[in-house]
């Protein structure tokens, strides 16, 4: 019973690492190779789930049509990465409103629903939370897009 405990472990802590350093790292090539570890450790941990045939459906199909194509296209293209870095301090003021704004209007909706005792806010997308769980975080972060560009341009 251990030997499954620390595989799962030892496959979980091996995925989230990975997937941490598909968005830290600065090479986008090796941020497709990240990737192709997180998702062998992601088939790892299916097998131990004994669902072999998605472990070998995600190997086959991600790792090896999608995320191949995704490694020749980064190798290929010549793309000038401090040309796009230039701008980052400039936008990260707005893209941080969006984000706290958009979580914002995520846990409203989510207190309106609570006080209201539902579990979906329409009947359009059941399951799923309704149709305002899908706009939720868009009805708070476009006003405060709006109110940055108006301050901008005026």
């Amino acid at each position: 019973m251990i030997v499954p405990a620390l595989f799962f472990y030892l496959f979980a802590g091996v995925c989230v690492a990975s997937a941490f350093m598909v968005i830290a790292s600065k090479n986008p090539v090796h941020s497709v190779l990240y990737l192709i570890l997180a998702f062998v450790n992601a088939s790892g941990l299916f097998i131990l789930l004994g669902a072999e045939f998605l472990a070998m459906i995600l190997v086959i199909v991600y790792v090896g049509a999608v995320l191949v194509l995704f490694l020749f296209v980064v190798m290929m293209l010549d793309v000038d990465f401090a040309e796009l870095r230039q701008g980052f301090l400039q936008y990260l003021p707005i893209g941080a409103l969006l984000g706290i704004t958009g979580i914002g209007g995520d846990l409203a909706e989510s207190a309106l629903k609570r006080a209201a005792g539902a579990k979906d806010s329409s009947s359009i997308l059941p399951g799923h939370g309704g149709f305002l769980d899908r706009i939720d975080s868009l009805l708070f972060a476009s006003p405060a897009l709006y109110y940055y560009y108006r301050a901008l341009v005026n």
